[in-house]
């Protein structure tokens, strides 16, 4: 897969340039968000982490 990752200042011509990717989402094109790529990033660092159950949780919140 290759990646790339396009800087656009203004609104206008993101809504344009979205617009025109939007249509080869057929051909297998995906569309991700910078700010999306960070998240993802960041929950990939959480999953080897613990986890205790929710009724756990709510017990122990305060």
């Amino acid at each position: 897969m290759k990646s790339i990752m396009i800087n656009i200042n203004n609104d206008k011509l993101v809504d344009k340039v979205t617009w025109l990717l939007d249509h080869f989402k057929n051909d297998g094109l995906e569309i991700v968000s910078s700010e999306d790529i960070d998240d993802l990033k960041l929950l990939r660092l959480t999953r080897n982490e613990g986890s205790i159950p929710f009724e756990e949780y709510l017990n122990n919140e305060n």
